[in-house]
């Protein structure tokens, strides 16, 4: 029966191609049963909601009757959503990068009716252009090749599936050297854009994990040679164009080197990584903008990105009525209709904005506006060097609003409410860290929100779900899943006192344990044992988009450990840590998290509070202010209830008040009573570690 099949999907990315007259399937053992019935080979398209090319592609070809003849007569087409099943997506942008070509979304790739890859890219045009064949011109001639030249695509297949198993049971263990953070952040430090901020050069990523690395770095030794690029970085981020200066909230990524011109999609998993480092940051270094951002971003998330039950949402679109960035940008004129011409001269000089525009599409926004001015992306990096002052702030203030309120009345762009947890896990953990430094707890409150939505709607049984969207659950978690909800549950204990969130954590790491673990090798497999198989199973350190489970878990590993007082975890950190070190000898920059953990395991800070959670409320405060991510905080009645072999064992109130130590390595700290006192402490262990 040859038809669309996506309509009976929840993915709002999948339910935007279920009107194509191309017959997609939704990936599965009964799509590839039907390539093996016809034998034909099947045409595997990615992408995910919030992707412009994607909308492109379809509206060029999966909307035309033509190019989805062609499309229905060769081949059995597979339509996957990469952040529903980002499994399937790493193994088929894999093969693309063995084929030697740049990586990217729409993945389209060529598969047997076993679901072996044997050719493939990523945006065809309909005509050709851009330096690529037309994409009707393609299918034709891969058809003919899997047909008529079957030895071909059997050598390309095998090649590329040798590679790939090769490439996934590739072990590289070791013992990575002490110096290790220090060593990458002077080779990063080296790479950073002078000028702009973040790895030289464009498009610019925020790449959090490295500069989270050269924070770290900068913390340890005091030197600004590492603090510097991280602060231009966040700054120049904070004012390009990267940032919504009305709404809130960072764009995926600059298609320039100066954060002016954003691809306009806003992802979660973005979002709650910036929170997470402008509040690290902030805490050291008090900067109002820093503050802003996070405070504007947090607003963002509780606004815009809350799904049904708590959940946080995955995506916003680049895109709405069919043009990229059309929700954002402005003219000159909108902006003089709107304000007075005093409020429009401070507005358009503080925001970049001219009658030419700033925006390279600047054309097309126009055109579709139906005016003659260019448009311009509102941006503040005229001043990104020099702070604004609290006047100035203050008297934009009321004109973003106005500017808002108007903005607010357009067509808005798609919006992607699924949930998935690994994200959500990130936002939780952000909101918490970020709730619990600048003491709002109505942030921790969303936070401890979104956890118990994925724990009790998206954990069936013992087990987690990757997905959840309109009431349905959608496939076995993979190990990021696991790995992030696990460092979440921690940052909560961390906020809030709360011990359950320590045994919630413990709770996902033996759930990766039992289903993920890679016995041999040692760390973890991307996908459970027990999920249907595709044809690899990968086990990664790399930092995607997002953090890998393997980078994330020796850390998360680590502070159970220390507040469990249970070794076990510590051996399965070093275990994870060792089974990877090796690939610090190969590419440090997909390392970002591994590298972190490392530190964590490395030299990880404890602040044991003695006393109950009302009384040690305001020292539990002034430690989660301080800047330091190797900070483990536990509160306990007394030192006695701490297991017998814990540094602080037996260690009890100073006086009869509320008593903290820190402790590091086998020592911890004389008692501390004062919170002034204890942020000191705190500074001086991190630099002598």
């Amino acid at each position: 029966m040859s038809r669309n099949f996506l309509s009976a999907e929840t993915s709002p990315y999948l339910l935007q191609h279920a009107d194509n007259p191309v017959h997609w399937r939704p990936w599965g053992e009964e799509a590839l049963a039907q390539a093996r019935k016809e034998k034909k080979p099947v045409l595997l398209s990615v992408g995910y909601a919030a992707c412009h090319w994607c909308h492109v592609m379809a509206h060029e070809s999966f909307e035309d009757e033509g190019v989805a003849a062609v499309m229905n007569e060769h081949f059995v087409n597979i339509k996957v959503d990469r952040e529903e099943r980002p499994d399937i997506d790493a193994i088929y942008m894999s093969a693309l990068h063995l084929l030697g070509q740049q990586g990217g979304w729409p993945l389209t790739m060529f598969l047997t009716p076993e679901g072996e890859p044997f050719w493939g890219g990523t945006y065809f045009p309909k005509e050709a252009a851009y330096g690529r064949p037309g994409f009707a011109d393609v299918l034709t001639e891969v058809a003919r090749i899997f047909r008529e030249e079957p030895a071909k695509v059997y050598k390309n297949r095998a090649a590329l599936t040798e590679a790939l198993k090769k490439q996934a049971g590739t072990a590289r263990p070791g013992e990575p050297a002490p110096q290790v953070p220090i060593i990458v952040a002077e080779k990063l430090a080296e790479l950073m854009d002078p000028v702009n901020g973040g790895i030289r050069g464009a498009p610019k990523f925020p790449q959090v994990p490295l500069l989270s690395l050269l924070w770290r770095a900068h913390l340890r030794t005091g030197r600004e040679d590492f603090a510097l690029p991280v602060i231009r970085a966040l700054d120049h981020m904070s004012e390009g164009g990267i940032y919504d200066h009305l709404g809130g909230g960072f764009a995926r990524y600059s298609v320039d080197e100066f954060w002016l011109a954003p691809h306009f999609e806003k992802m979660l998993y973005d979002n709650a990584a910036l929170i997470d480092l402008l509040t690290l940051v902030w805490a050291e270094t008090g900067k109002p903008l820093y503050e802003r951002r996070v405070r504007e971003t947090v607003e963002w998330a509780a606004r815009e990105m809350t799904a049904e039950g708590g959940g946080f949402a995955a995506s916003l679109d680049a895109d709405s009525e069919g043009v990229e960035g059309k929700f954002y940008v402005w003219s000159e004129a909108e902006i003089d209709n709107l304000l007075t011409p005093g409020e429009a001269t401070l507005f358009k000089r503080f925001y970049g904005v001219t009658g030419e525009g700033n925006w390279e599409h600047a054309e097309q926004g126009a055109q579709s506006r139906g005016d003659a001015q260019g448009v311009n992306i509102l941006n503040r990096l005229a001043r990104a060097d020099a702070p604004f002052s609290d006047e100035e702030e203050a008297a934009l203030e009321p004109l973003k609003a106005r500017l808002f309120a108007e903005r607010d009345l357009r067509v808005h762009p798609g919006f992607d409410d699924k949930v998935l947890a690994d994200w959500n896990g990130l936002m939780i953990a952000a909101l918490a860290r970020a709730g619990a430094t600048f003491g709002e707890s109505a942030w921790v409150g969303m936070a401890a929100s979104a956890f118990r939505f994925v724990m009790e709607t998206m954990r069936v049984e013992g087990r987690l779900h990757h997905a959840w969207r309109a009431g349905k659950l959608q496939h076995i978690a993979m190990a990021d899943d696991l790995a992030n909800m696990a460092d979440a549950a921690i940052a909560l204990a961390e906020a809030t006192g709360d011990e359950a969130y320590v045994a919630a954590a413990a709770s996902l790491a033996a759930e990766l344990d039992a289903h993920y673990r890679d016995e041999a090798n040692g760390g973890y497999f991307f996908t459970a044992s027990d999920a249907p198989a595709l044809i690899i199973r990968r086990r990664t350190v790399s930092d995607d988009a997002t953090p890998a489970a393997n980078g994330v878990m020796p850390g998360v590993l680590t502070k159970l450990a220390l507040l469990t007082g249970k070794a076990d975890f510590f051996i399965r950190a070093d275990e994870t840590i060792r089974a990877f070190a090796g690939e610090l000898q190969e590419n440090i920059f997909p390392l970002g998290s591994y590298i972190a953990s490392l530190d964590t395991r490395l030299r990880p800070v404890q602040v044991v509070l003695i006393g109950t959670e009302a009384e040690t409320a305001s020292l539990a405060r002034a430690a989660l202010s301080v800047s330091c991510p190797t900070r483990v905080l536990m509160r306990v009645a007394g030192g006695k209830a701490l297991p017998a072999g814990h540094t602080a064992y037996g260690k009890e109130r100073q006086d009869g008040k509320p008593t903290a130590y820190v402790c590091a390595g086998e020592t911890c700290s004389l008692p501390v009573t004062e919170t002034g006192a204890l942020v000191e402490e705190l500074k001086r262990v991190r630099r002598t570690l």
